[in-house]
């Protein structure tokens, strides 16, 4: 990839499947139970069209996968993969930053065994919490480091 495409960065990959407003709060939704087309269309107020391809992207991405639940008529209904589970960190992480930042009151209350819940990122290998100032970034792209692209000669 040459820097007129911009960096190579899982971030961007992550933001290309589930970036959208509309993909993240579906993922919500049914991480919350509602598996319907219906209750995710009425709990995210998403337009009915652009939702329906935000789900059919998703289920394509391997996110969620439709299910049906009634065979006449056909009807389908919406689950979380193993990689849409693997988004609720991702939400979390939304969700306490704007209760923080974005909202006066948060409009939901998370609990763990009945204790407000404060996440905290501990390192897997050694067990101590991550802190920004502990992480090292070392870029594995050839012909880019931190500051963007290397420019030879």
């Amino acid at each position: 990839m040459d820097a007129q495409h911009g960096r190579p960065c899982s971030i961007a990959a992550t933001l290309g499947i589930v970036g959208d407003r509309w993909a993240l709060l579906a993922v919500r939704e049914v991480m919350f139970g509602n598996h319907r087309f219906s209750e995710i269309a009425r709990n995210t107020s998403a337009p009915r069209d652009r939702l329906a391809a935000r789900l059919k992207a998703l289920v394509a991405a391997d996110i969620l996968e439709r299910r049906e639940y009634q065979s006449s008529p056909p009807r389908h209904d919406y689950h979380l993969t193993e990689a849409g589970r693997e988004l609720a960190p991702v939400l979390s992480a939304l969700r306490a930053w704007g209760d923080k930042w974005a909202v006066e009151e948060p409009p939901v209350r998370v609990e763990h065994h009945g204790h407000p819940i404060r996440q905290q990122v501990v390192c897997a290998t050694c067990g101590e919490p991550v802190r920004e100032e502990g992480i090292q970034r070392i870029s594995t792209v050839p012909d880019w480091d931190l500051t963007g692209p290397v420019v030879r000669g």
